[in-house]
C-alpha cells in the first residue's frame, strides 16, 4: 500500500468517511475526480462511476428477482403435477387397480423412465397380482431400515429386476411405503432412470419422502383390514 510522508490510503479513506464536509467544502474535486470504468479503461468521472455502479446494482437485483419468480413457476408446476398425481390415486375405486395408476402417473407427470412397485403382507385377494410377487427377506429388511429414500447408482439392486429393462437402469430412487416412521415397511417403490446422475446420493429427498406418504397412504388399501 503506498504512503504519503507515512499517510496511508487506510488514513485517507478514513478520514473522508468520517469528514462528511470535506467535499462540501472542496465540492470542485468532485467533478475533477477520474475513475477507470468496469466496463472498459476509459476514464470517467466519480458520478458517472456512481451511476454505473447504481446500474450494475439493479442490475444484479433484477436477476436475483428474476430467478425469484423462476423458481416459483418451477414450485408451482410441480405442485401441480404433485395434485393431478393424488388426484388420480385418490378417484381410483378399485384397490387392485392403485399400483398401476400410481405407477403410470408418476411416469407421465414427473417424466420417470421406469418405475415399479412392491407391496408384502397384502389382502389375500391381491396375492396374484404382479406387485404382489415374492420378495426377498434383505429386500424388506433393506426397505424397513430406509428413514429416508434411497438414491444412489445401481449396483446390483434386487429392485431393478422389477423393472421392464432393469439392464437400463444406472440409477435410481427407492421409497419405503409405510405406516409412519417408526414403523416396518409394507412395501417398496422404485423409480429408475438410464442417466446415472438422474438419481444421486447428495440430492434432496423432500420430494421424494412427498411421494412415499401419498404412495403408501393410497397403497395402505392392499393391505388387510385391521
Amino acid at each position: 500500500m503506498s504512503t504519503i510522508q507515512g499517510i496511508t490510503e487506510n488514513d485517507i479513506a478514513n478520514y473522508l468517511a468520517n469528514t462528511p464536509g470535506f467535499f462540501e467544502r472542496h465540492a470542485e474535486l468532485l467533478g475533477s475526480i477520474q475513475l477507470t470504468s468496469p466496463h472498459g479503461q476509459r476514464a470517467v468521472s466519480l458520478q458517472e462511476r456512481q451511476m454505473e455502479m447504481l446500474r450494475d446494482k439493479l442490475k444484479g437485483m433484477e436477476l436475483k428477482v428474476m430467478e425469484m419468480i423462476r423458481h416459483g413457476q418451477e414450485n408451482v408446476a410441480i405442485a401441480d403435477r404433485l395434485h393431478r398425481f393424488t388426484r388420480a390415486i385418490m378417484l381410483t375405486t378399485n384397490a387392485a387397480d392403485l399400483p398401476d395408476v400410481l405407477v403410470n402417473e408418476l411416469m407421465h407427470q414427473f417424466m420417470i423412465p421406469q418405475a415399479g412397485i412392491r407391496v408384502w403382507g397384502g389382502a389375500p385377494a391381491f396375492a396374484a397380482l404382479s406387485f404382489a410377487k415374492p420378495v426377498s427377506e434383505d429386500v424388506k429388511s433393506f426397505a424397513s431400515s430406509l428413514s429416508l429414500p434411497y438414491c444412489g447408482l445401481n449396483s446390483g439392486f434386487e429392485a431393478a429386476q422389477w423393472l421392464e429393462e432393469p439392464s437400463a437402469v444406472m440409477s435410481l430412487a427407492m421409497i419405503p411405503l409405510r405406516h409412519g416412521p417408526t414403523t416396518n415397511a409394507f412395501g417398496l417403490l422404485v423409480l429408475a432412470s438410464s442417466d446415472a446422475t438422474r438419481y444421486s446420493s447428495d440430492m434432496g429427498t423432500e420430494f421424494l419422502v412427498r411421494i412415499g406418504e401419498i404412495a403408501s397412504a393410497g397403497l395402505s388399501r392392499l393391505l388387510p383390514a385391521a
